[in-house]
């Protein structure tokens, strides 16, 4: 049996070789994902043997992450707002910028109390929807995809976190599964061109979902169905709160008002600077 001090090494040595920026990080973070470790057993139990069959399943997953597969696609998990979500081939993995949605909405909503009716179009892993309902202990909350495998993983996911009762998800395209209206309205639609697909990352075109990336020939097909959409689901005083791509600002900014839905101010900003998260209301 190999130490994990030596595998750690190892396996840094052949994610250099492979040319990835950070080898020693990625290779602690896989150790770390692959046998359920913390920072500290790394550093204080670094001589604790690994058996044969972790060690050959660990260089696996380096292989794999050394060919391109994202380390959240190799462990299955991701966190996001603090939360833990499994993920499948069916869904996207939840990235921190997605988060700047989670705060424009907690801004527009300040009273954490209210029983706020949510709904999240276009879920996912649930993870917004996740987020939100963590945030607002009295809502209920309905989250819709396209994709009944992201459907039945969102489901998953809510029950382990304990928000199972306080949600539902449906399969759908956009809002045509639903009748009601809501409080707040949140989605991170698919918004890459189509024709800028082949030149995203490899960790993203290779093994994101195609159906969570594919806005259209302008990367802007999900926010016209949204437009249509949003003023029969707002209720009084509703907000929408909806992911933007780069750039892509004033385009959903005009969609939105076209349809009577005047963004409430400039597009809140991801820690990058860039305008993220555009936040609307009925006129």
């Amino acid at each position: 049996m190999i130490p994990r001090a030596g595998l750690l090494r190892e396996i840094a040595a052949a994610l250099a070789a492979a040319g990835l920026e950070t080898p020693e990080r990625e290779a602690r973070a896989l150790l770390k994902a692959g046998l359920g470790l913390t920072d500290v057993d790394l550093l204080a139990r670094a001589e604790d043997p690994v058996t044969e069959a972790d060690a050959a399943r660990l260089r696996e997953m380096a292989r794999r992450r050394a060919a391109g597969e994202p380390l959240a696609r190799l462990s299955g998990r991701r966190e996001f707002w603090s939360l833990d979500f499994a993920l499948s081939p069916d869904t996207l993995v939840p990235r921190p910028e997605t988060e700047t949605l989670v705060e424009a909405a907690l801004a527009a909503f300040p009273d954490r109390a209210a029983p706020l009716a949510l709904l999240d179009l276009g879920t996912g892993s649930g993870a917004l929807l996740a987020a939100l309902l963590s945030e607002y202990p009295n809502a209920f909350g309905v989250g819709v995809d396209l994709s009944h495998g992201a459907a039945r993983q969102a489901r998953e996911n809510l029950a382990r976190l304990g928000l199972g009762e306080r949600s539902a998800v449906l399969v759908g395209r956009w809002a045509q599964a639903l009748a009601g209206r809501f409080d707040l309205v949140v989605s991170n639609p698919p918004y890459i061109p189509s024709t800028d697909i082949a030149a995203l990352d490899r960790e993203v075109r290779e093994h994101d979902p195609l159906l969570a990336l594919d806005g259209g020939p302008q990367g802007l097909d999900a926010y016209r169905a949204l437009a249509s959409a949003l003023p029969g689901l707002l209720r009084p005083g509703g907000r929408a709160v909806l992911e933007l791509g780069i750039g892509q600002e004033a385009d959903v900014a005009a969609l939105l008002a076209a349809a009577g839905l005047p963004a409430d101010g400039p597009a809140r900003a991801d820690l990058a600077g860039i305008a993220r998260a555009i936040v609307t209301r009925p006129a």
